[in-house]
């Protein structure tokens, strides 16, 4: 069947597929520290619909697995090439399209990278909200097939509000669009919605229509706040979003990621900012305020801060303002200056931060591991990353985060705020959402991809049901 599968891609496809032993390696892995035991059989390197069409005609006529890429920056292994797939990589697929600036819409190809979007999108006096920290290097396809967040969702949202419409290739080749064009629209089911934050699962996205905003006017107000330890911080935090002031940026750093960035960045960089002097078990929270009302925004949550036991730094100008930002940026530089680093994410209901941040705590304690902690404070959404000193995430790693999900689970919160499910977290999705929304869910899977070819064991595996 193998040898099929090949000449037909070879006979259909020609120099777009590549069956090189070096291009399949690269796809074995992304950032979630998860690698697969072997390489797919192909990698399909599209630059067009056809070539992702053509694709699945095959591997559904050869009964053959399909695993979408883009840049493969993800973070829950939702990926990554592994036996007997064909990986269809839709990272040169990296046209705009359409920018409509009356409507305020784009129409872009997967492969566009976020920041290369919002730089084409600039001159027009527009901006694409959805903000991951890895908007650098992600693409577009990829921050809609796994619902991406950021530092600013909390305010202007997650890759799904943005997103109008879609063009899927489906698993027989098929090309479905999706959405429209108009702001409003409630005919029929919302597919849209559905696919995104699919993961690769129900088709393979091969063009976006999403909704762009005016750049926001006026000021950024930037706030530093330094604080004796991370429940005073996260309760903090928890403060500013119950006065129902809606900062466009709140971010917290726990005592671990604090001491990280101190070493990294160097006392020169410190200087002027709360954490200048730093007393053990200090936790950092920034926020920033932007539009019109920046100014009195800002005031109200420097109240609030003080008012917590807050020493707080306000910028005077971009230039003090990005000096502030260069902290909680510099998170993960300094993490990977020192060794390997599994990030993981889970969200919990605001109110409860301080009580999943114990939680880690605790963790750390038990398991003997550094777990330098993270939140994107306005949604709840943390980020434990797991360091540790090995070519592979050691198997002390996945027990403590085994613990983590189940923890967050307790509090209330959920098993991914934006990473996605991928491989990673499948064994754990039938607990949160339940039996009997875990059937129907296949069942949705189901009819949109009858074989299983789609990123098979992405998303939909039980305990015990584990993939390669």
């Amino acid at each position: 069947m193998t040898v099929d599968v090949i000449a037909r891609l070879r006979a259909e496809l020609g120099d777009v597929v590549s069956f090189d032993a070096a291009a399949l390696d690269v796809t074995r892995d992304d950032r979630s520290g998860w690698r697969s035991a072997t390489p797919p059989i192909a990698v399909v390197h599209a630059t067009s619909v056809e070539h992702v069409q053509a694709t699945m005609r095959i591997a559904t006529a050869t009964s053959t697995p399909v695993v979408p890429r883009g840049a493969g920056t993800g973070l829950a292994g939702g990926a990554i090439g592994r036996d007997r797939a064909i990986v269809v990589d839709v990272s040169g697929m990296d046209r705009i399209l359409e920018i409509d600036t009356s409507d305020e819409f784009a129409v872009v190809e997967p492969g566009v990278i976020n920041d290369d979007l919002d730089r084409a999108l600039a001159p027009h006096g527009l901006w694409f909200p959805p903000d991951p920290a890895s908007k650098a290097i992600s693409t577009i396809g990829g921050n809609i097939a796994t619902n991406a967040g950021g530092l600013l969702c909390a305010k202007y949202g997650v890759t799904r509000e943005a997103v109008l419409g879609l063009a899927v290739v489906l698993a027989d080749g098929r090309l479905l669009r999706t959405g429209r064009r108009t702001v409003k629209g409630v005919t029929g089911y919302d597919l849209t919605a559905l696919l995104t934050g699919s993961e690769g699962t129900l088709g393979i996205i091969v063009e976006a229509t999403v909704r762009v905003r005016p750049v926001v006017a006026g000021a950024t107000v930037t706030l530093a706040a330094a604080f004796p330890d991370i429940e005073s911080a996260a309760s903090a935090a928890a403060a500013v979003t119950a006065s129902r002031v809606r900062p466009a940026v709140l971010e917290l750093m726990d005592a671990a990621s604090v001491a990280r960035v101190a070493e990294y960045l160097g006392p020169d960089a410190l200087a002027g900012t709360p954490l200048e002097t730093i007393a053990p078990g200090a936790a950092f929270l920034l926020a920033q305020t932007d539009g019109a009302a920046a100014a009195a925004e800002a005031d109200d949550v420097e109240g609030v801060l003080e008012a917590s036991g807050a020493r707080v730094v306000r910028s005077t100008d971009d230039a003090s303002g990005e000096r502030l930002l260069a902290i909680r940026r510099a998170f993960h530089g300094a993490l990977a200056s020192r060794g390997q680093v599994l990030i993981e994410d889970v969200a919990v209901p605001r109110s409860r931060m301080a009580a999943m941040f114990r939680a880690i705590e605790g963790i750390a304690a038990r398991s003997g591991l550094e777990i330098p902690t993270i939140a994107h404070a306005g949604d709840g959404n943390l980020h434990p990353n797991f360091v540790f000193d090995a070519d592979e995430v050691p198997e002390s790693v996945w027990r403590a985060a085994d613990e983590l999900f189940r923890t967050a689970r307790e509090l209330g919160g959920t098993l991914t705020g934006e990473h996605g499910v991928g491989l990673l977290k499948q064994r754990w999705l039938a607990d949160e959402v339940g039996d009997d929304s875990f059937e129907l869910q296949r069942g949705i899977k189901a009819v949109f991809d009858p074989l299983g070819l789609l990123n098979p064991g992405v998303m939909f595996a039980r305990a015990g049901e584990q993939v390669s």
